[in-house]
Formats: structure tokens, C-alpha cells, sequence
């Protein structure tokens, strides 16, 4: 871990500040605003949509400026959408806060490619390490998130006002942090030398397998995410119970960022990746035990370290499928796929937890982690079954 490597994780954890505490309240300021309670979760589909309609503009900037100028244009969006995420919620207009975490994507979109800036700081035998503990960073935010979400409710009168401008400041301090942050230069853009086209790319084995995993694992762990807060209010339970809650997922989801990176050294991306989809299976068959903080607690928890072998392990796997010269393409590529199964996602978990209930969407949640599964699986296998077609022509 070398300064600039630091001072990424530090980003890394205002970052997951700003998501944790955008996921614990908008949801919630959705549901007082909404014409309909199936319509509380448009705003988080807002931010994921928005994040997936911005992917091809970021991978431009990101080519075109590097990665310091494109960051910190992300961050300059998150101010200014998250004091328009406040007026939204002073002025009780629901439409306004949909546009507004729609803006919001943008920083999203472009603070999604941090994990991948942590591989390209570190010396290759550390890609692993790096993108590991750099998104372990975000352990920060599940303390600080659900904290700062509780302590400024109320401070302006306006249920959650506050938040959105609190935010406005952890994305000011993230500038700042910015400035100090050497990357390497842009890959000089050479004729003829412009690596593969993207359609091509995206057709590998490995990089249909990374994607997918990344995106259906993030998408089911946003599903129940999304609507926990929401149940745990219908229930009767708390805020505080539901900040807690999520605060131990987030800490699941980034705190075996501190030992993804070697156990993924050992045993390869692969198996890492099948625990994942083991321990997000639990977390359903928790969370269908009963509806008491205890299983959200547990059930949350499973998911959130189940989320973070699966992504982790997606992201090192996917650093094999590109060239340098590749790299915005691609990385573009991955982040769009994960974020529009995100923008369904949270959709679908407004409706279906206002309408079907909480069982159904954890049922709803099993089909695309054995989809999941059953990719790590094939891809498993094809060295396999090369290997053997090989020996019988021989």
C-alpha cells in the first residue's frame, strides 16, 4: 500500500459513506413523498439508472482527461445533486428527488471505477491486495454511513434535509482528498494500436462470467438491501434498528476486504467467487426464518460479506479479460451491465415488497444466484473439458 494507494482507500470510504447513507434514506424519503407506497424505491432506481446511463460518459472522460479530472468532475455532481436531493425533500417533491438521484448516478458511475485505479497503482503481483483493501476501505462507510443518516434527520426541521446536505460535505472533503492523488498518466493512444472492439471483448468466457457474477450478485444484495429499511419500518422496528442493521451489513460487505485479496491469491478468483453465492444463499434461508432484528441482522450480514467475495472476486477476475489501451471500454462495459441490473433491482424491490411481501422477494432472489453459480461453474470447467478433448485427439 504506497501513499496514493491510501489516500484511494480514503476516497473509497467517502464514497460508501455518500452510498450507505443515500440507500438508508431514500428509500424512506420515497415513501413519505410517493403518490403509491410500490413507488418508494423509483428514487434509489433513480441513482442506479442514472449510474448506468452515465457509464459511456465516464469511460470518455476517463480516456480523454484521466483519471484525476474525470474523478473529480464526479464529485463536483455529487455536491450539486445532493443540495438538490435536499431542496427536493424541503419541498416535499417526489419527482424533483428522482431527478436528483438521477444526477446523482453520474458520481456513482464514476466513483464505481476506484476499485479498478486501486489495480493499476499497485505493482502487478499486488492487483489482488490492492483492489482488495482498497474497497475494504469502505468498511467507513457502514459505520459512518447509518451514523450520519441518524444524527442529521432532523437537523433542518426536514426529515432527512439534513442528510443530503451532510453529504454535500463528505463529497467536499473527497475533492480535496483528490487533489493529492498521483495516477498514471493516460495510455497513449497509438494508430492502429487500439486493442480489440468492444463487441469482441465482452464475448470472452471470462468476461461474460466476471460481468455477470458482478452484476446479479450486486443485484440481489441491492434487492434486499433496498427494501429492508422498509420492512423493518412496517414491522414496527425503529430507525436506529435499521441503521444498525444496515451499518453490520456494510461492515460484512468490506471488512473481508482485508483477507479477499490473499484468499484470492491462494485459491484463485473462482472458488472465492462460490463461497459468495453459498453465503448470499444463507442469507435468504436467514431472512425467510422469521421477520425479528435478529434475522435482519444475521441475514443482512451473510449477504453483505457474501456480496463482497463475489464483486471482489469479479473485479480481479475481469483485469484478465482487457488490455491497457482496452481499459475504458471495458471497464465502462462492466460497470453499465452491473448497474442496470441494479436500476431493475431496486425497482423490483419496491414492488414486490409492497405488494407480494418480504418472502417473495427473498424467493425472488434465489434464481439469479444459481445463474450466478452455475456461470463460475461453466467457466470452471472449460480448462477441463479443453484439456481433455486435447488428450482424446492425441
Amino acid at each position: 500500500m504506497n501513499r496514493n494507494l491510501w489516500l484511494l482507500a480514503a476516497l473509497q470510504a467517502l464514497f460508501l459513506t455518500n452510498n450507505v447513507t443515500f440507500i438508508a434514506i431514500n428509500g424512506l424519503v420515497g415513501l413519505s413523498l410517493a403518490p403509491y407506497g410500490w413507488m418508494a424505491t423509483i428514487p434509489v432506481m433513480g441513482y442506479v439508472v442514472g449510474s448506468a446511463l452515465s457509464t459511456g460518459a465516464v469511460a470518455r472522460t476517463q480516456a480523454a482527461f484521466g483519471r484525476k479530472r474525470s474523478f473529480q468532475l464526479g464529485l463536483v455532481v455529487a455536491m450539486l445533486s445532493c443540495l438538490l436531493c435536499a431542496y427536493a425533500a424541503a419541498s416535499r417533491n417526489f419527482w424533483l428527488l428522482c431527478f436528483s438521484t438521477l444526477v446523482a448516478g453520474y458520481y456513482n458511475a464514476n466513483a464505481g471505477l476506484y476499485r479498478f485505479a486501486a489495480a493499476e497503482l499497485a505493482s502487478p503481483e499486488a492487483r489482488e491486495k490492492a483492489v482488495s483493501l482498497v474497497l475494504a476501505a469502505g468498511l467507513a462507510g457502514g459505520v459512518f454511513g447509518p451514523a450520519l443518516a441518524a444524527r442529521s434527520r432532523d437537523m433542518f426541521g426536514v426529515p432527512f434535509a439534513g442528510a443530503y446536505i451532510a453529504l454535500t460535505a463528505v463529497a467536499l472533503l473527497a475533492l480535496g482528498i483528490m487533489t493529492f492523488i498521483r495516477f498514471p498518466p493516460v495510455p497513449p493512444k497509438v494508430a492502429g494500436a487500439g486493442g480489440r472492439p468492444l463487441s469482441q471483448i465482452v464475448r470472452q468466457p471470462v468476461f461474460i462470467v466476471a460481468a455477470g457474477a458482478a452484476a446479479l450478485g450486486y443485484g440481489v444484495m441491492n434487492l434486499l438491501m433496498v427494501a429492508t429499511p422498509i420492512v423493518m419500518q412496517q414491522c414496527g422496528l425503529p430507525f436506529s434498528d435499521a441503521a444498525l442493521v444496515l451499518e453490520w451489513h456494510v461492515i460484512g460487505m468490506f471488512a473481508p476486504g482485508f483477507f479477499t485479496g490473499h484468499l484470492i491469491k491462494r485459491f484463485g478468483p473462482l472458488p472465492v467467487m462460490g463461497v459468495g453465492v453459498v453465503l448470499n444463499l444463507a442469507c435468504i434461508a436467514v431472512a425467510l426464518s422469521g421477520i425479528q432484528l435478529q434475522q435482519f441482522l444475521v441475514g443482512l450480514t451473510l449477504l453483505g460479506v457474501g456480496w463482497n467475495f463475489l464483486f471482489t472476486g469479479s473485479t480481479t477476475l475481469s483485469l484478465s479479460a482487457y488490455t491497457p489501451q482496452e481499459r475504458d471500454r471495458a471497464q465502462g462495459a462492466l460497470n453499465f451491465f452491473t448497474f442496470a441490473v441494479l436500476g431493475l433491482s431496486s425497482f423490483a424491490s419496491g414492488v414486490l415488497v409492497n405488494t407480494r411481501g418480504w418472502d417473495w422477494l427473498n424467493y425472488g432472489s434465489i434464481p439469479p444466484l444459481l445463474l450466478a453459480g452455475g456461470g463460475l461453474l461453466w467457466l470452471a470447467l472449460r480448462p477441463a473439458r479443453g484439456a481433455a478433448a486435447a488428450q482424446a485427439r492425441s
